[in-house]
Formats: C-alpha cells, sequence, structure tokens
C-alpha cells in the first residue's frame, strides 16, 4: 500500500489512546497530556480498562465502547496487546494508527508469528494504516496535533521531517523550536513496518501545506517503492536527506538499529541523486538547505560575489567555495569602476569585495548596490564583521531592503555571538537566510547548486544511443546455465568475454590451452607477441600469484613463460584446481588508458554499475563512482564525469580524448546485461583499454548465482520494458507500438509541431502554445513503475523515430487506478490508430492489476467519446465541459 488512509493518519478529526494513563512517567500519560495540551480541535478519547477517567476525562474500557470509530488511534500498550487491539480497530472502522509500542518483531504469539507480523496481518484486512512500531509518534503543527511522546511541541511551519531515529527527532524538535523553524508534519518512523519513506513522500509531494520534505535515513528496505515515491516527490519540491551509516562501522550500527540491512554508502548516493534528492552532511546542512531554498531567491548560476568588511572572512568564504566546486564571479569593468567612485583606495578591487572594516552604512549600500546589478554574479554572500564605529543593526536595516529586492540569490552571515542577534533578526524579518559562518553559508550555497544539478540532469534529453544493438541473449543465458550446471560460480575468462561479445563489446581473442607443450604451436596460430594467464575457477586476480606474463614475443618465450607460471601458480596456490591457459594476442595501443567497468549486487538497491581508473592498482587509486541501472548515454556521461581520470580521457597536451561515446555506449550495454541475465551478480572488465579508436576489454570476470528472480525485478529503478514493444498494422501499413524513451524528446517536438492546435486543446483540456523543456522531459522520462506512455511510430528505415500517436497513463501509487491520455497526429485520425493504442493501454493496466482506468474528455470531442464507448467505458453526465470515461478492469 500508498497513500491509502494516509489521510486519516496525517489530517484526523478524531484520535483516540489505547493505553492513556495518569501514571507519572509513562508513556500513556505523556502522550495523553500532549493530546490535550496543544489544543486539537478533535475528540479525544483515552482508552484504559482499569481507570474511568484518565487525565479528568471519560475513559473507555475497550475501543468497542467508543461512540465512533475514531480517524486515528495511537497504541501504548504491551506488545503482546498490539494485534488483538489492531484488529478490533479494524472492526470499528478505524484506518490509521501510531504503534508506540517497542520489541514487536523480537517476540512470538501461539502460533509462531513474530507479533509485528501478528499486527500487519491483523490490520490488512481492514486498510488499516500503521505508523511504527516502536517510533516517537507524530506532530502536525497546523492541525495543534502532537501525538507523541516528544517532550516539546512543534512550531507551525512549512517543512516536513521524516526520521528513522526517534532519539534523534527529539533533539532535532528541541533545536528547531529554539531557532523558531517550524514543521507541517514532524515523525517518526520507528521501524516502518507499514508506512514507509515511500508511502509519506508519495503523501507529502501533493500536500499544500509541504514546502520541502527532509529526511534522516538509516536505511531502506523497500527501495524500487522509494525510487520511485522520491523521483516523484522531487518534481513537486525539494527533497533533502542525510543518510547515516557512511562508514562501514555506522552501516553496521544503522542495520542493528532499524532491523535492515544498510547498502553501502556511495551506493545511497548514487541513488538519491538519480531520485532527484539533495544529501547532505549533517542534520544541520539539513535545515540550512531549507532554510536556503525556501528564501534565497532565484537560483540562476554557481557564480558568487561575496561582499565583506574585512578580508578574513572573505578568505575563509572564498576557501570554502572554491574547495567545494564552487565559482567566484568576476567582476565587470563597469563594477570596479562603479565601485572605485565609492569605496576607498585600499579596497580589494576584485571579488571578494573587501569594503574596509570601518566602512559606514552607506558604503555598504552603495557596494551592495553595484555588485547585484552585475550580471556576471549568480548569487551574493553578505559577510559582516562587527566594529565599534558603525552599529551592526543600522547596518542590517539599511541593507534588507536593498537586498530582499533584488532577484538575485543571496545569503548573509553576520559573525559574532548575541551582540548580532538583532541585526540578524531584521536580516530574518526581511526573509534573507542567515548563517553563523562564512563556511556554513557557503555550504547552504553549494548544497543547493547540487540539487539543480541533480534537478537539471534529470531533465537533460539524452543523446541517441550511437550504435543500435541488438544482444545475443539466448547465447549469454547458454554460458550462464552451463555454469551453473557445473557448480561453478566464476565463468572462466574466455566465457566471461563470450557474454561480453555477446552484448557486442569488444574483447580480444582469447584461447584455452590446456597443457604447456601446447603452447609453442597455438601463440603462432593466435600471432605472436602474445599475453599469457593462468586459467583456474579458484583464482580471480591472477596477477597477485604471478599468473600473467606479458609481451611474448616468441614461441620459446610462451612455453617458458607458462611452464615457470605453472610451477609458481602450484607453489603459491596448492589448493587452486589449474585448468590451463588463456592464451591472447597482445594488444599494444600506446597512450590508451586503462579503465575499469564493473557491475556488483548491493543488498538494497540490487545491480550499481561501476567506472573508474582501471590496472592491477585499481584499489589503492580508489578512482571510481557508482550509478544505479539502468543507464543511457547522458547517465553514462555523468557517471564517467565523476571520476578524476574522466580529466584524462578528454585529453591533454599531445595525447587525443579517448572515444567518450564508446565508453558510454559500453556503460550502457553493460547496464542492460546486469538487467536482462538476473544470474550475474558480479562482474569486472579490467583493464578496458581505451584511446580515440574506441574500446577493447582485455580481461573480464563474471560471477554468477541462481535465482528466483525473474526479469528486472531484482533493479531499484524498473529498466525499458522492450517486452512491452508491438507491432500491428494501421490502414495497412505496419506500425510498432512500444514505450516512450527519453531519447524521444525531440520526436515528441516534432509530432506536436504537426499536431493541429485544437487536438492538443482536447488532449491538454486547455490551449497551448509551445511546450517548455521541463513538460517534455515529464512526457518522456517516465517512472516504468508508475507510468506508461506507448508511443506509435513508423517501422521504415528513414522515419523510425517519427511519431504517429501517444497513449499515456499515469496509475497512483497503490494501482487502483489511473488516468489515461491519447493523442494522435492530426493526418493520421480515423485510420483505426487511436483504438489500436487505447487497446493497447487497456491491455497494460489489466495485466499490471490496475482496477480501473479512467479520463476527462472535453465535452465536445465527438470522436473520443465514440472510441470510449465503442471500447466499453462508462460515459458520465457532462460537468463542467467535461465528461469523465471510465473502464472498470
Amino acid at each position: 500500500m500508498s497513500v491509502r488512509n494516509l489521510e486519516k493518519l496525517f489530517r484526523p478529526r478524531s484520535v483516540a489512546l489505547i493505553g492513556a494513563s495518569d501514571r507519572p512517567g509513562s508513556i500513556g500519560a505523556v502522550v495523553m497530556r500532549n493530546l490535550l495540551a496543544c489544543g486539537f480541535a478533535g475528540p479525544i478519547y483515552p482508552v484504559n480498562p482499569s481507570h474511568p477517567t484518565v487525565a479528568g476525562r471519560r475513559s473507555y474500557a475497550s475501543v468497542a465502547d467508543i461512540d465512533e470509530a475514531p480517524d486515528l488511534a495511537l497504541i501504548a500498550t504491551p506488545p503482546a496487546t498490539i494485534p488483538q487491539i489492531v484488529s478490533e480497530l479494524g472492526e470499528r472502522g478505524t484506518k490509521a494508527a501510531i504503534v508506540l509500542t517497542a520489541g514487536l518483531s523480537g517476540l512470538r504469539d501461539s502460533s509462531g508469528r513474530n507479533l509485528e507480523q501478528a499486527m500487519l496481518d491483523a490490520a490488512r484486512p481492514h486498510l488499516l494504516r500503521i505508523l511504527g512500531p516502536n517510533c516517537l509518534g507524530l506532530l502536525v503543527p497546523p492541525l495543534a496535533l502532537n501525538a507523541s511522546f516528544a517532550h516539546v511541541d512543534a512550531l507551525p511551519g512549512s517543512l516536513a521531517f521524516v526520521s528513522q531515529s526517534g532519539a534523534l527527532t527529539t533533539a532535532l524538535l528541541d533545536w528547531a523550536r529554539s531557532s523558531h523553524i517550524g514543521f507541517s508534519h514532524f515523525m517518526s518512523l520507528g521501524e516502518a513496518a507499514d508506512v514507509d519513506f515511500g508511502d509519506i513522500l508519495d503523501y507529502l509531494s501533493s500536500d499544500p501545506a509541504t514546502s520541502a520534505i527532509l529526511l534522516y535515513i538509516e536505511s531502506i528496505r523497500e527501495t524500487r517503492k522509494f525510487m520511485s515515491a522520491a523521483r516523484a516527490a522531487s518534481r513537486n519540491l525539494p527533497v533533502i536527506a542525510v543518510k547515516a551509516g557512511r562508514v562501514a562501522e555506522g552501516a553496521r550500527a544503522a542495520a542493528s538499529h532499524t532491523g535492515a540491512l544498510a547498502g553501502a554508502d556511495d551506493v545511497y548516493d548514487a541513488a538519491l541523486a538519480r531520485a532527484g534528492v539533495l544529501r547532505v552532511d549533517t542534520t544541520l546542512d539539513l535545515f540550512d538547505a531549507a532554510e536556503t531554498l525556501a528564501h534565497a531567491g532565484r537560483y540562476a548560476g554557481e557564480r558568487v560575489v561575496i561582499v565583506t568588511n574585512g578580508g578574513g572572512p572573505g578568505v575563509m568564504a572564498t576557501d570554502a567555495l572554491i574547495a567545494g566546486g564552487g565559482k567566484l564571479a568576476s567582476l565587470s569593468v563597469h563594477t570596479v569602476e562603479r565601485l572605485d567612485t565609492h569605496l576607498p583606495a585600499t579596497w580589494s578591487r576584485a571579488n571578494p569585495v573587501d569594503i574596509i572594516g570601518d566602512a559606514p552604512v552607506e558604503r555598504y549600500v552603495e557596494a551592495l548596490d553595484a555588485l547585484l546589478a552585475d550580471p556576471a554574479a549568480d548569487a551574493l554572500l553578505f559577510i559582516h564583521a562587527p566594529t565599534a564605529v558603525v552599529s551592526s543593526q543600522a547596518i542590517a536595516q539599511a541593507c534588507a531592503p536593498v537586498i530582499a529586492a533584488s532577484n538575485r540569490m543571496l545569503l548573509a552571515c553576520w559573525l559574532g555571538g548575541d551582540g548580532l542577534d538583532a541585526a540578524r533578526a531584521v536580516f530574518t524579518a526581511a526573509g534573507i537566510p542567515v548563517y553563523l559562518t562564512p563556511e556554513a553559508a557557503v555550504g547552504a550555497f553549494l548544497d543547493i547548486a547540487k540539487f539543480f544539478r541533480i534537478q537539471h540532469l534529470s531533465a537533460e534529453t539524452p543523446p541517441s544511443i550511437p550504435e543500435q544493438f541488438e544482444p545475443d541473449i539466448a547465447t549469454v543465458r547458454g554460458i550462464v546455465a552451463k555454469a551453473l550446471a557445473r557448480g561453478g560460480a566464476l565463468l572462466s575468462e574466455p566465457e566471461s568475454k563470450g557474454v561480453l561479445a555477446a552484448y557486442r563489446i569488444p574483447v580480444v581473442d582469447t584461447r584455452i590451452v590446456e597443457s604447456v607443450e601446447a603452447l609453442r604451436d597455438a601463440a603462432v596460430t593466435i600471432g605472436l607477441p602474445v599475453a599469457l594467464k593462468i586459467l583456474s575457477p579458484d583464482i580471480s586476480h591472477k596477477s597477485d600469484v604471478g599468473g600473467v606474463a606479458l609481451n611474448l614475443e616468441t614461441a620459446d618465450d610462451a612455453e617458458a613463460a607458462g611452464r615457470a607460471m605453472l610451477a609458481r601458480v602450484r607453489k603459491l596456490r596448492p589448493d587452486a584446481a589449474i585448468a590451463g591457459f588463456t592464451l591472447q594476442p597482445m594488444i599494444r595501443r600506446g597512450g590508451a588508458h586503462e579503465l575499469i567497468v564493473g557491475a556488483t549486487t548491493d543488498p538494497a538497491f540490487g545491480p550499481v554499475i561501476l567506472f573508474g581508473q582501471g590496472g592491477t592498482a585499481v584499489e589503492v587509486i580508489g578512482d571510481r563512482a557508482i550509478a544505479l541501472p539502468p543507464l543511457n548515454m547522458k547517465l553514462a556521461r555523468e557517471l564517467v564525469g565523476r571520476t578524476r581520470v574522466s580529466k584524462l580521457l578528454a585529453g591533454y597536451r599531445d595525447r587525443p580524448a579517448a572515444d567518450l561515446d564508446a565508453i558510454d555506449l559500453t556503460l550502457v550495454k553493460i547496464a542492460q546485461l546486469v538487467a536482462d541475465i538476473p544470474e550475474i551478480v558480479e562482474l569486472d572488465i579490467n583493464p578496458l583499454l581505451a584511446d580515440a579508436a574506441g574500446v577493447i576489454a582485455l580481461d573480464a570476470r563474471i560471477r554468477v548465482a541462481a535465482t528466483s528472480t525473474r526479469g528486472a525485478a531484482r533493479l531499484a529503478i524498473l529498466p525499458y520494458p522492450s517486452d512491452l514493444e508491438e507491432r500491428v498494422e494501421i490502414a495497412g501499413k505496419p506500425v510498432l507500438l512500444r514505450p516512450t524513451r527519453p531519447e524521444d524528446q525531440t520526436a515528441h517536438v516534432a509530432f506536436l509541431a504537426r499536431t493541429d492546435p485544437d487536438a492538443i486543446r482536447t488532449r491538454f483540456i486547455h490551449p497551448v502554445r509551445a511546450f517548455a523543456h521541463p513538460n517534455l522531459a515529464s512526457l518522456t522520462q517516465i517512472d516504468y513503475n508508475r507510468q506508461m506512455a506507448f508511443i506509435a511510430t513508423s517501422t521504415r528505415a528513414d522515419a523510425r523515430d517519427s511519431i504517429l500517436g501517444i497513449a499515456r497513463a499515469v496509475t497512483d501509487p497503490d494501482n487502483d487506478s489511473a488516468e489515461f491520455a491519447i493523442l494522435v497526429r492530426s493526418d493520421l485520425k480515423g485510420q483505426g490508430l487511436g483504438f489500436a493504442l487505447l487497446g493497447k493501454m487497456i491491455r497494460y493496466c489489466r495485466g499490471r492489476g490496475t482496477r480501473e482506468l479512467w479520463g476527462d474528455v472535453i465535452a465536445d470531442n465527438a470522436a473520443m467519446l465514440e472510441l470510449a464507448t465503442t471500447l466499453g467505458f462508462r460515459v458520465a453526465a457532462p460537468e463542467q465541459g467535461l465528461v469523465r470515461v471510465t473502464l472498470a478492469l
């Protein structure tokens, strides 16, 4: 489940507390006090069979005795009682509960079920949603609802905070209140047995009272659900996260704390970025970033101008900015000349702009006016250190209107202690974000710059794949099946290269030679010079045992190297089974880069793709980046760009740039390989040689394991569903119906240009003059887990990318219903294309188990209403010019 019945959790009209108490220090007493103290407008029902009153109010002996079914129930009773209470609540009609009690997962009922599962089993028939167990509770300040045992209340505001840690929740709540930070929602997930991050992201992303969502994450179990919810939410509002467990020791602590296995930190980094979530380092960064997004003004770019009354703070800010990958704005000649007329001759005449410590109020204002008018400055950082010459508050009162009137991104740092509170208050009242140190201000700006880079990347149109390839999946499945049948987990080097070759990845010709005596003839046959490697299922890293010999120029050299290698390996690894040698021609490509391309399986997010600098020192160098499959050319290029070796690949001095398209395409192919073949759990190509002529894999290692998972089920992001491609005949011509891809954006533009404006009006309910890039990106870069868009294209080679029509459906998070829309190119109407597209969408939604398909049709769109009727839709009476058509699936 996802958002179903969450309205009862987050906007209840009545609340019951099972386990309410007057006993001092008990959870039941604290929660009852909080419920009453905040002024919640709805009825509050204490439930305690042993006391007729609690906190001066009538107490009910059981849930059945309450006058009505409460929207929300809080449960603070012993673990063994929870399943029965949940069952009674469900039967009474309650749709949401918060279980504060801990210890359910470690205890079992009389049938052997752990109590947490028994609780879920009791809730499921009634669609009763559960927050917890083992959670602090929930605060909804706009409703004056404090359904928690927190020690303080939350101030009302527009931030939503969601945490897996109850202790951290109370600490941050205390800090936020003293910092005057307010919330729309503030909650602890506890063990998230039912309601989890994905559910809450889905709900809050459409909540008008929430401007940003802040997450404290220890681990994520339902990774595909989380990725889908986070990708959808981050398109509506900022989602900012702190992920605990950066180091291995911390990750182990997090796993034991939440009962879930924490994935590797760099995988979480890649996953959060792919979902459009801004990851920050600390909880203070979390609130700083939210404050900056809310109040700093429009983000226009990464160039920052710094104005300060002291050289030291300006240098500190510059150091932090450059170290974090930011950019100082270069002042224009006009700006420097303008500042010359107002600043002392000793001013810095460069960015940072030091207006000198004795600056009067007027100097601040003149400097700000000049800098805010410079088009080269995307953002301005104001830094002030207190002096006895001029009142800081007077400076704030003069500068705040100037800064607030600008359309630039603005940040301020008032350096000092309590003596500057009045100045800070002036800026805060003007909506200007204020930071205690220059580094904190710069850090917040860099986080926002990162956020907008992530957003830009998610909306950028990927280039088309330069080489349309058809992998030989049957060959790969045969290789894998053979390896599993013999009980082997590690494919031999020739087998691994056979897998790569089946996916059209260039590999060096590799042959197996079973004996030393056969090496002479084999070397001559394959072509000298050669490279020789030991072949053993027990030896993964051959160079570690002297199992690699390069540049063997003659047949004698090959035989001698093989004899010596065999003796050396038998001495170092007497336990290893030796199957012979692999022999390959020596590839000599001077100036080529040694890279590593690989895949591994993360316990939380499934397959991940790795890229970096390769060679025997790959682990020592540690230059790598990780991404989640599937990949396209744009995502592959971004992955490469996150490594240090990418600078070398771009070319330098007399070394030409490597063929980056060939590298990117290799990454795309590997991502498809691990999506197609679920038995592949680990893969290394090291080295992958890359230069201006392309790429070639010199060595490869693949580990496989039997699995019951089929297709792309183990991926956190659903890949392009090629199995949904279908060829049909329309008006005697072959047409391909297929899911849309991000690369189709250019074709969408051409399609819309060839479609009659009135047809576009009937599709989008109102006239549309032009489609902005983000709108087009949302039409093509879809989450196949929640939406589908089928496009009809010609099968002719010269018109393969032209779009003839589109059918689209967006499913709610519960897969309960899907809204559809359809648009056919104006010159192709009346030929049956709309019937084919909508029929395919009906079959698709029915196959996914969606309950109903519906759409709103403009009342004068007779053709669409006729099509809907033909396909069995129920047509409602018109309302405000629209007709709702619905098909039960």
